[in-house]
């Protein structure tokens, strides 16, 4: 089955085609039918795929199967080629798999839109593209699936975009992750200029030959690697596109935040370890500004009051987590931290569409409240994404979370301020998730009285994804329960193969640490606990006590609930500054110069025609004496002055 693991992106892209071409001439339920069963099958192949590499011993699960030549010209050569591993098995499963999900939950929160068929083309390109770049076995065809996700992203994002809201979120988003992608296109051009390939077997086995420990050179090509990943997956500075996104469908968002674009940095920092090897100092800055944004964008949260902007600003800072696992050399304490998280932000956002979807689109939490009893399903099931996500023990995030916390402060490139920070984030995480929760489910009402009688649960179609999410969010880090609780770390055990090529070494459980590190995992848990207290205090037992502190410290509050007022700066210093210097080079250059050269040219043509013009007498004799004259001339010189 291996070897058709090309159908994986496939089937997506046959529903594109069917619902592109055909959707608007089919029934809506066949269009959803479409769009799911694609997905559905591009599950099925995973899973089977899946199962096939688990069959093989583990330093012979690679494949690499080439669908024909794309590019041969000269010394560049790209191939449509698939490579399965580990790794790219784990992105293929989180990937059909929840984006299956939330595409079944779409069919009942998109039911009633009139770009039905649009958006399931939209959404399967989306599945698509993501499966083709986790797939891709060549810089090139990463590249393509790269800028694919970011096409759909703006697609969707701007899906309503006869609301200008959502049209210049959908703008923003491209233009930042353009920023980015720039500096990811130059490090892919210094790559094959390096090596002389783009496949990503011929340069992580040159690597170590080619480029020394440290060296400017390794430390350019993953540089400006990673500034294509702060653009997709929102790290400072380039995070700000990320929060606007919230305009798009709030299943976009979940797609988006779980299971696609904004996990693509994090995939692609782990596919180049080799090259991160060896270059320290990015390693050390991957950390760096992972930690950095994960307790940034965790305190702006905590003021926040639109409960899908929340969410935003928590993959931001769980996303932080990811990069600080990759950063600290704990490459697959990333990635299972990436797949625990797509359970539970997906289940997350999909539950915040339930409420949505009962309050009449509302998203002020401050509008909510005691809607436990009106849907208790959705409550339940994102009571436990909560939970899963502030860390408490048992569930999926604690065990991906606390591994990386705990190689931020033991691992080979680790250090104290950085577990620091991550543990003081998770404080914040389990206080703002928290406030979402009581706010919104629990205490007195606070819904508008025309809507009180209309509350009600999803249709099933909404509430069973959120159900086996809910699953997902409690049993899947079971995956990876570590040493010293008793388990094996299956996860980290599977890629390992993956994470031991070139110089990347699996990190092996310090000796001699097990007091330590329970007792680390024991302040974490502490921390969360804290954060939930507060959060309980703040808003179930004193609801005036956050007011209260707001007005004691009022410019701190406002800065908060303003972000930093980073937007406002970005606008005066950068934006800004750019906008009055192309309407210099418009009205300057373009006008003045450009089309005054051109008019220019223009105007001495007319002006010689002009000329010519009068010579043109219609006269018969006039052109004979013309004629003659000009013989004269030519006799003439030829006679006297040749």
């Amino acid at each position: 089955m291996i070897d058709y693991v090309w159908l994986v992106p496939a089937f997506p892209l046959i529903g594109v085609l069917i619902n592109g071409f055909f959707g608007r001439r089919i029934r809506r339920a066949a269009v959803g039918w479409v769009a799911c069963g694609v997905m559905g099958l591009s599950f099925l192949v995973s899973s089977l795929v899946f199962w096939d590499l688990l069959q093989l011993p583990p330093d012979k699960r690679v494949f690499k199967g080439v669908v024909f030549t794309w590019i041969a010209s000269g010394d560049l050569r790209a191939e449509a080629g698939f490579l399965l591993d580990p790794l790219s098995a784990v992105m293929i499963l989180v990937v059909s798999g929840v984006g299956f999900l939330i595409h079944v939950y779409s069919v009942g929160y998109m039911g009633e839109d009139r770009d039905y068929p649009r958006y399931f083309t939209h959404l399967n390109l989306f599945a698509f593209s993501m499966l083709l770049l986790v797939l891709a076995s060549n810089y090139l065809l990463f590249f393509v699936g790269w800028e694919l996700v970011g096409l759909c992203s703006y697609l969707l994002i701007g899906f309503w975009f006869e609301r200008k809201t959502a049209a210049d979120a959908g703008k923003k988003a491209f233009v930042v992750n353009r920023i980015g992608d720039f500096g990811f296109a130059l490090g892919i051009m210094l790559i094959f200029v390096t090596f002389g390939s783009l496949d990503f077997q011929e340069v992580f086995r040159m690597a170590p030959e080619k480029l020394q420990v440290g060296s400017a050179l390794a430390t350019a090509i993953t540089l400006l690697l990673f500034t294509g990943a702060m653009g997709k997956s929102a790290q400072i500075p380039l995070y700000v596109w990320l929060p606007d996104a919230m305009e798009g469908p709030t299943p976009v968002s979940a797609l988006i935040h779980a299971a696609t674009m904004v996990t693509a940095g994090v995939y692609m920092v782990a596919r180049n370890h080799v090259l991160y090897e060896l270059a320290p100092f990015s390693l050390a800055l991957v950390a760096a500004v992972g930690m950095a944004t994960a307790f940034f964008t965790a305190s702006i949260a905590l003021v926040q009051n639109d409960i899908k902007r929340i969410m935003a600003y928590s993959t931001i800072s769980q996303l932080g987590y990811m990069f600080t696992g990759a950063g600290v050399g704990a490459y697959a304490a990333g990635i299972f931290h990436l797949m625990t998280h797509a359970f539970f932000k997906a289940l997350l956002f999909l539950a915040a569409g339930s409420v949505m979807h009962a309050l009449a689109n509302e998203t002020d939490i401050r509008r909510m409240g005691a809607l436990k009893e009106h849907i208790p399903i959705t409550f339940w099931t994102m009571a436990i994404a909560t939970a899963a996500i502030a860390g408490i023990p048992g569930l999926s995030g604690f065990f991906s979370k606390d591994e990386i916390l705990w190689q931020a402060y033991s691992g080979r490139h680790g250090h104290y301020l950085l577990w620091l920070l991550g543990v003081a984030t998770a404080a914040l995480t389990a206080f703002y998730m928290f406030r979402v929760l009581f706010l919104t489910f629990l205490g007195e009402s606070r819904v508008d009285p025309h809507l009180r009688h209309h509350i009600h649960e999803s249709p099933p179609i909404m509430t069973v994804p959120l159900m086996i999410l809910a699953f997902l969010s409690i049993v899947g880090g079971y995956l990876g329960v570590p040493e010293v609780l008793g388990g094996a770390n299956r996860f980290q055990e599977f890629l390992a193969p993956v994470f031991e090529v070139g110089h990347a070494k699996a990190i092996p459980s310090p000796h001699g640490a097990v007091g330590l590190e329970l007792g680390l995992m024991g302040v974490s848990v502490a921390a969360a606990l804290v954060g939930i207290g507060v959060a309980y205090r703040f808003y179930i037992q004193d609801p005036s006590l956050p007011h209260r502190l707001a007005e004691r410290f009022q410019r701190a509050y406002t800065a908060l609930l303003n972000k930093y007022y980073v937007d406002e700066i970005y606008e005066t210093l950068i934006v800004n500054p750019f906008k009055r210097g192309s309407v210099f080079l418009w009205e300057g250059f373009d006008v003045k110069v450009v089309d005054g050269s051109v008019n220019g040219v223009a105007y001495l043509v007319e002006w010689g025609g002009s000329l010519l013009r009068k010579v043109q007498t219609g006269y018969v004799f006039n052109y004979v004496l013309a004629i003659l004259a000009g013989a004269v001339a030519i006799v003439g010189y030829m006679a006297f002055w040749r």
